[in-house]
């Protein structure tokens, strides 16, 4: 009986857009039946980014849920606070919603650090795997205690151009988002920057401000979930030393560094990326 049940809801139209709080709806992004794969887009992307995931996952016998942040893509821009809390709340509010049981939270960059927010916060609560890919963690701007990555005052530059020119700050993003500026072909750089023309300018600041001044090195103690790190060699955004303190950080992870890639490991390299994320997915 329960078998022909899923079968039925398989064949319902899924829903598009979901509230979390009054007058603010979320994109959601919901295909495929089996274990539920929950993808969270870095910064200042949206759940389009994993366009060359989504079919792979689907064929593979997954179910993709690809939540976009508030104030990102299709989803409402609300004026009020983008810390990592407030997104954190609102997967959960869409999990619970959605009565998602054992799922593998994937995140990339700024989508990385909120899955980290999320699983510690509220306990892996709906979520049994963790993955990281390029993640903005533990920190993503320098410490007296944390030498690495970029320094607070380059963050501060680049708020300060959102405001005065967000596509000149979203043309020199492009230029460090992989390997090189090559990596990726022109007509993938048109579509990525479409996406990231999508954001609302309060919320393209607002979580620069979030990635800037977060601090998450006391929720990696807090993971008790097998977690999977993936990460870009070459990456200009978030350092590969990022990698290795997530990985000294989460007891229970496995870092799979991409030799010949940069931020945009999910595209540059598809292939291996994907086959990784299914393989951890299935264990």
């Amino acid at each position: 009986m329960k078998k022909i049940q899923d079968k039925q809801k398989a064949g319902l139209t899924r829903e598009e857009f979901i509230k979390v709080e009054p007058n603010v709806y979320l994109h959601v992004t919901d295909a495929g039946m089996g274990r539920p794969v929950v993808l969270i887009h870095g910064w200042p992307l949206s759940d389009e980014m994993y366009e060359y995931q989504y079919n792979d996952l689907i064929n593979s016998d997954y179910r993709v849920i690809g939540i976009t942040l508030r104030g990102f893509g299709q989803s409402c821009k609300p004026y009020g606070h983008y810390d990592y809390d407030v997104h954190a709340k609102d997967i959960k509010k869409i999990l619970a919603h959605l009565e998602i049981k054992k799922a593998v939270l994937g995140g990339f960059s700024m989508g990385g650090s909120i899955a980290i927010r999320y699983v510690s916060l509220y306990k892996s609560a709906h979520v049994s795997k963790l993955a990281l890919f390029g993640a903005a963690a533990p920190i993503w701007t320098q410490r007296k205690d944390f030498p690495y990555n970029l320094q607070k005052s380059a963050v501060d530059a680049l708020v300060e151009l959102n405001y005065k020119d967000r596509p000149k700050l979203l043309s020199d993003f492009a230029k460090i988002f992989s390997a090189t500026e090559t990596s990726l072909n022109e007509g993938i750089g048109k579509w990525l920057n479409g996406i990231c023309l999508s954001a609302s300018s309060y919320a393209t600041a607002k979580c620069l401000i979030a990635l800037r001044d977060t601090d998450l090195r006391k929720d990696l103690a807090k993971i008790k979930i097998p977690t999977l790190i993936m990460h870009g060699k070459k990456d200009k955004i978030c350092s590969f030393d990022l990698a290795e303190q997530m990985k000294a950080g989460i007891s229970d992870s496995q870092l799979i560094p991409f030799e010949n890639s940069g931020h945009s490991l999910f595209l540059e390299e598809t292939e291996k990326f994907n086959a990784a994320l299914i393989k951890f997915a299935g264990k």
